[in-house]
């Protein structure tokens, strides 16, 4: 299997590293398997295993649902998988092609992988529009960035985000007045403008209103297909609305796997999460 590689202004290549040059991963391909495959992964800390042969495939345009008490390396697997932490061991593939571990975190990025953490990160005295035009997957050179004027077609993709993430009716508001919910809409519309292939979502709902949470489940059903999620929560009304399938995490492993009313009755996750 191929991995990514840095090619430079001047056309010489080599592996991952970032600095001078355009990145070039290969095309992601997902057409005999899945979209994330984790293969034996074992990442240990000053002697404790976060995860412990960790083996885990999410399939293109899936839904997946993580759950698991404090410490089961839900954490960590996200780590993994955008390259912030380097395993001990393992293998981890997105898609056919693209090997995760020869690659830098930017890289990552760029091959398609957004990853939205739990508390959201928006530029908090620029307006919803603008935060989804600063996040667009554009030429981000300091030249460009000063001549580069917003075409139309940009424009109407901003509008169709705002309307898709329910913020058109706050477009010109400064992010930073937006409630709790709307900021973390906000922030996954700047994802989006990346346009990722597979998202990775750290307790999304947490502090959300119920309303709030009702939206965005909504809106992360109308995501799949088009993307993959991993979602990691806590909030078990809300993994029941928009979960298919479930995997349970203990001690850096897999625990259970299944629809949630199967993982909901597995005695071994009562056992460790959900409690009797």
């Amino acid at each position: 299997m191929s991995q990514a590689v840095l090619e430079s202004d001047q056309g010489t290549s080599g592996p991952a590293a970032v600095g001078g040059g355009r990145i070039v991963t290969d095309a992601l391909d997902v057409t005999h398997g899945p979209i994330i495959y984790l293969d034996d992964i074992t990442v240990s800390f000053d002697g404790f295993k976060a995860l412990n042969n960790l083996t885990l495939t999410v399939e293109a345009g899936e839904l997946r649902c993580i759950i698991g008490p404090n410490g089961a390396g839900k954490t960590t697997m996200m780590d993994v998988i955008t390259g912030k932490t380097r395993p001990d061991s393992g293998t981890a593939f997105f898609g056919q092609t693209i090997d995760l571990l020869r690659m830098t975190e930017p890289q990552i990025a760029h091959a398609g992988i957004g990853r939205k953490f739990q508390k959201p990160t928006v530029f908090e005295q620029h307006s919803a529009f603008e935060n989804l035009e600063l996040a667009m997957k554009t030429d981000k050179r300091v030249r460009h960035s000063l001549l580069a004027k917003l075409d139309s077609a940009q424009g109407d993709r901003i509008a169709a985000t705002l309307e898709q993430i329910q913020l058109s009716g706050a477009s010109d508001r400064p992010a930073g007045l937006l409630s709790h919910g709307q900021k973390q809409w906000l922030e996954i519309g700047m994802l989006l403008m990346q346009e990722p292939r597979l998202l990775l979502l750290d307790e999304p709902v947490a502090g959300m209103t119920d309303a709030e949470t009702e939206r965005t489940a909504e809106l992360f059903k109308t995501l799949a297909g088009k993307h993959s999620l991993i979602v990691v929560e806590h909030d078990m009304d809300f993994i029941g609305e928009i979960a298919r399938k479930v995997t349970v995490l203990h001690e850096g492993s897999v625990l259970a796997e299944g629809p949630m009313d199967v993982v909901q009755n597995d005695e071994r996750v009562i056992e460790v999460y959900l409690g009797r």
